[in-house]
């Protein structure tokens, strides 16, 4: 199985990495990434892209693909919603209408958040903009779309944040997360189980298109 992983630089998409590097049954790996990281692995190609709206200089890497785990997202803290649109709707739809084209039988995993409005029509801007995303990738002819919604999410091996307000956070309340991921698994998960999560999603299907974070830790068991 070959996957393409976007956002592999951040907390969820270094949790992703991971697992897709630890199942044996992931061959190949592209991730896409704005800088170098540094890093590498025999199954890792690492591709440096820039554009993050534009994909056709990099459309050769990006055949032959049986999954996509796209977990590129930032905060929408001080931003617009114009520009929260264009970062998260914008790059997720650039990314998921040149990988459909390119691989029609690709299972195309997003992680989204709890919270999420699918309705378009809430008061948070942040939700609304993250369910327009889900709806408009849903109706993409993917072979199959799951979208995942995490609520607090533990990092288990290392995964750091790439924002600072989630790293001190994280740090503070790390005892909070680790008792919350045993004994409340409706609101918590980990980076482990979501990783395994999307790439079981990719390989098998999931019970449902939408996941919260209990059916997160069910399918990444």
């Amino acid at each position: 199985m070959n996957v393409v992983i976007f956002g592999a630089t951040g907390m969820i998409g270094q949790g992703a990495l991971r697992a897709a590097i630890d199942d044996p049954d992931v061959e190949r790996i592209v991730t896409v990434v704005r800088r170098p990281t540094g890093s590498s692995h025999a199954k890792v190609r690492e591709i440096v892209h820039d554009d993050m709206w534009s994909f056709g200089a990099i459309e050769s890497e990006l055949r032959n693909l049986d999954g996509c785990l796209f977990c590129l997202g930032r905060t929408s803290a001080g931003m617009t919603e114009q520009e929260y649109e264009r970062v998260t709707y914008g790059i997720a739809m650039a990314a998921a209408e040149t990988l459909v084209r390119l691989n029609p039988q690709m299972t195309f995993a997003f992680v989204s958040g709890a919270g999420t409005d699918s309705t378009e029509q809430g008061k948070s801007m942040w939700a609304r903009i993250k369910g327009k995303t889900e709806n408009a990738l849903m109706r993409l002819p993917f072979k199959g779309v799951y979208m995942f919604r995490p609520g607090a999410v533990r990092a288990m091996h290392g995964e750091v944040s790439r924002t600072p307000a989630y790293r001190v956070l994280y740090t503070v309340l790390a005892p909070i997360w680790i008792i919350g991921d045993k004994v409340s698994p409706k609101y918590f998960t980990s980076t482990e189980k979501l990783g395994r999560a999307m790439l079981r999603a990719v390989k098998t299907g999931a019970p449902k298109q939408i996941l919260e974070s209990e059916d997160i830790n069910a399918l990444g068991a």
